[in-house]
């Protein structure tokens, strides 16, 4: 497959939803061992020593270009490593893992409310006939299938912090979009941990402070393995590709994907049942994502 098609982008892009959703099934069946913010300090601890070797030197070479952007680059560390990651383990804490990769399909709608609003993007109706179709499938899995109990939803402590986390990772979006093309994207990704690890590290050590421990054992250790490896290093490279190749909003709409694979992990691993109403809002999720796909890039 060309390296520069916009289906291996899609493809790419699948992963990194399949990936961050299994984030979040893992964070919140660990979330009375793990506390949150040694679980955000061990993943990009692990995920920047293992981008070092390969994103250093790419890094330094390529100084030059991305030193004029440092603001930028330290917003984007501060976003979407120390912000979004934090704040959903800490949500995690006191909500469902379903209600967490739920309301990540509020990121597409974001990134076109904010886009328009702070970045000068025209959203076509095609596309917004898109979000609109992806987004009832969400809302038919919130309400189980009855309209009726979207009336009667509490937004819990839980619930508000992911919803944070939502609006940080919308404006991650946006703004990587506006980073020089020629940028190495392992060298990008090792600069913004980097940063993002930095952001993390006294919150970490006020966790500690206060009396919150995490036990070493086989199950924690195996979480950081997996939080440090595939939603980090391999689901944020290539959401930077994605949204290098294939634009912001059309990126953003792949993330309508994550209800779904949180659904089936959930399934599997949590023991979760899948009901119709699952079936017919995923059927909805992904009528969204190809609308999306298929319509101009703006």
């Amino acid at each position: 497959m060309n390296p520069q098609s916009p289906r291996l982008a899609y493809l790419l892009l699948m992963l990194t939803a399949l990936f961050w959703s299994g984030n979040f099934v893992l964070a919140r069946a660990m979330h009375a061992s793990v506390a949150p913010l040694t679980l955000s300090f061990a993943r990009w601890s692990i995920a920047l020593l293992l981008l070092l070797p390969f994103g250093a030197a790419p890094a330094w070479h390529q100084r030059q270009l991305w030193l004029p952007h440092w603001r930028r680059l330290l917003l984007l560390g501060l976003l979407g490593v120390s912000g979004f990651n934090s704040l959903v383990y800490w949500g995690l804490q006191y909500t469902a893992a379903t209600n967490g990769v739920l309301l990540n399909s509020f990121i597409p709608i974001l990134i076109v409310l904010f886009g328009a609003l702070f970045f000068g993007m025209r959203i076509g109706g095609r596309q917004m006939l898109a979000v609109a179709v992806s987004f009832a499938g969400v809302l038919l899995i919130v309400a189980h299938g009855d309209w009726q109990r979207l009336a009667a939803l509490d937004i819990n402590r839980g619930d508000a912090v992911l919803f944070l986390a939502m609006v940080a990772w919308a404006f991650y979006t946006l703004l990587l979009r506006t980073l020089p093309t020629g940028l190495d994207r392992i060298g990008l990704l090792t600069v913004q941990v980097a940063i993002g690890l930095v952001g993390i590290t006294p919150f970490f050590v006020a966790e500690l402070l206060s009396g919150r421990s995490t036990p070493l054992n086989a199950a924690t250790l195996a979480t950081f393995a997996y939080v440090g490896t595939l939603p980090s290093v391999a689901a944020y490279y290539f959401y930077n590709l994605g949204v290098a190749r294939v634009g912001a909003a059309r990126a953003g709409m792949f993330i309508h994907l994550m209800p779904m694979f949180g659904a089936l992990l959930s399934v599997v691993f949590l023991g979760e049942q899948l009901h119709g109403y699952h079936l017919a809002g995923i059927a909805l999720i992904l009528a969204g994502v190809f609308l999306a796909t298929r319509s101009p890039q703006h």
